[in-house]
């Protein structure tokens, strides 16, 4: 993976695969793709010198379990000195090398697996290309047009190219001077290369209005209620519940010995209701009465946990991180204050997330002041993972 450009074309302060599109840098995306493929690899960052700490902690993420796989090396002046750079970590089981830039961010995971393919099956070099639709002028050295070229054998090539490691490192050994891509010092090593279907996504990311591009493509992707990824979305949820003092009190996940219970299906936790409907709201999952209906016999009686770990499995499973959660609880009882931290620490490990309580009376107005049940008003934050 190709990602030591400086960016310049871009005018962006930092490396081009430094730079963030949709809340990830073009060196996530990339390696997001390079993630979904089927079968493992070991995959070779070559970043900037003066910035392998952060190109090492950005591709740890993308890895996250399968870290292990990745090795991150300084690249050199030119895309060929970077390349040399990369090949020369490579361990030893490897077989098939692609040449990826990283500034083709958006290159599906097929592309990937379709060159791999064509290599093992013909022993070769293979680039993805795509036909090139544009009418082709030659000119001369004034500018003026010599003739028009035949565009029906001409291709736009793209990455990730892929060659058999022996024949590639060979070719890399007796190349004697700069190509600006692998296939050329391939070929120049008397070496076949051969042309796969290319893909539009491995679009190559290089100016502003590529960019604006990248972040277009980001917005097509996401359906249609759904965040792009690093976007930050807050839910409001609300719960209201009357006294019973035939049950047992539960809120916020904890039992309140002596205290009236709160009528319901379930066991009555406001607490725990307002943060399913607030996390359920902000995903745009609907809401706890859609999720767990009433009249689903599997929920009587349940207790707050059950639904609070149910919906953050929704939530997660939608593409969500959860990053924090605030409730107000409105009555006149139980007091709250000498069990907040408790509280608080529930919550908290139920949600996966710091969740802050807090408590108020309404001075005896209306049915919390008369004293007839408990309100919970719940906000959530949520990021796109």
């Amino acid at each position: 993976m190709v990602a030591a450009g400086s960016g310049t074309r871009l005018g962006a302060a930092e490396p081009k695969a430094l730079v963030t599109v949709g809340g990830q840098t073009i060196l996530e995306h990339a390696l997001s793709r390079v993630f979904e493929m089927t079968d493992a690899a070991q995959v070779v960052v070559v970043a900037p010198a003066a910035r392998l700490d952060d190109a090492r902690e950005l591709a740890a993420r993308v890895a996250g379990p399968a870290v292990d796989h990745i090795t991150v090396v300084a690249g050199g002046d030119t895309r060929q000195q970077s390349v040399t750079a990369g090949l020369a970590v490579l361990e030893p089981t490897v077989d098939v090398v692609l040449v990826h830039d990283s500034a083709r961010a958006f290159t599906p995971a097929s592309q990937f697996e379709a060159v791999v393919a064509a290599v093992r099956a013909t022993g070769g070099g293979i680039v993805p290309g795509l036909a090139v639709a544009d009418t082709i002028k030659q000119l001369d050295w004034t500018g003026a047009v010599e003739r028009t070229v035949d565009r029906s054998q001409l291709v736009a090539v793209q990455t990730p190219q892929g060659f058999p490691r022996a024949a590639l490192l060979a070719a890399y050994e007796t190349a004697t001077e700069d190509f600006t891509d692998d296939a050329a010092v391939f070929a120049a090593a008397g070496q076949p290369v051969t042309v796969v279907d290319g893909d539009p996504l491995a679009f190559k990311i290089t100016t502003p209005w590529d960019l604006r591009r990248a972040e277009s493509v980001l917005g097509d992707a996401v359906p249609a209620g759904v965040a792009p990824a690093g976007a930050v979305r807050t839910g409001v949820g609300i719960d209201v519940h009357g006294f019973d003092d035939g049950q047992p009190l539960w809120l916020g996940g904890l039992h309140w010995p002596g205290e009236p219970g709160l009528a319901g299906h379930s066991d009555g936790d406001a607490v725990a209701h307002a943060v399913c409907d607030a996390l359920l709201s902000a995903a745009g999952l609907g809401d706890i009465g859609g999720n767990f209906g009433t009249d689903d016999p599997r929920f009587a009686g349940a207790h707050g946990d059950v639904f609070l770990c149910a919906t953050v499995r929704l939530v997660t499973e939608a593409g969500f991180r959860v990053e924090n959660v605030a409730v107000q609880i409105v009555g006149n009882r139980p007091k709250v204050a000498p069990r907040r931290i408790l509280m608080q620490e529930r919550m908290s490990d139920l949600v996966g997330a710091p969740v802050s309580i807090s408590a108020t009376t309404t001075d005896g107005l209306g049915f919390t002041g008369r004293g007839e049940g408990v309100t919970a008003i719940a906000t959530v934050l949520l990021s796109r993972r």
